[in-house]
């Protein structure tokens, strides 16, 4: 049986195949952590360095790691339980390469879904030091869109915002 994990559209994206400059490049809704490896939003972060104009941004909106939601390295929740409809979402966690694969299952009278997916995510201090691995550096971090402050695990999601360090493309 063929693993669907071994790699994702988001492995594809970690080395940004287009061409010129951009003053802002952004991923959205956990996009980064589509990259399923250390390696692979390494060369990311390296990709937009490589696009971003001078005094670009790279913005990022992303989930506040959480590995107690994963008791014992997995999950099962219920989402949605009605007459009609019922979902429910499985996960397996591997903390040492901060990893969560996941299925989440929808069933109805007409049949059940199957909704796989993985993601790989990283603490705020290792994109820290991703971003310095490729000359960039934290401008900005929010608890979410309306640059509330960011409180750390309680915020949920946050928002990090990196330049080239100094504030110019190099």
């Amino acid at each position: 049986m063929e693993d669907y994990r071994t790699e994702t559209y988001g492995d594809r994206i970690a080395d940004l195949p287009v061409e010129g400059s951009f003053t802002l490049v952004y991923a959205v809704f956990n996009t980064f952590f589509s990259l399923l490896t250390q390696d692979a939003q390494v060369r990311c972060f390296q990709a937009v360095a490589d696009r971003l104009a001078p005094g670009g941004a790279f913005a990022l909106e992303l989930l506040v790691p959480d590995p107690t939601l994963h008791p014992g390295g997995q999950s099962i929740r219920t989402r949605h339980l009605g007459l009609d409809l019922v979902r429910f979402d499985l996960a397996l966690h591997d903390p040492v390469a901060q990893r969560v694969d996941f299925q989440n299952v929808l069933l109805a009278a007409d049949g059940a879904r199957l909704m796989p997916g993985s993601v790989r995510y990283a603490w705020p201090s290792e994109l820290d030091l991703m971003a310095r691995l490729a000359g960039m550096a934290l401008r900005e971090r929010w608890g979410g869109w309306r640059r509330e402050p960011y409180t750390g695990s309680t915020s949920g999601l946050y928002v990090a915002v990196y330049e080239h360090a100094g504030g110019a493309a190099s």
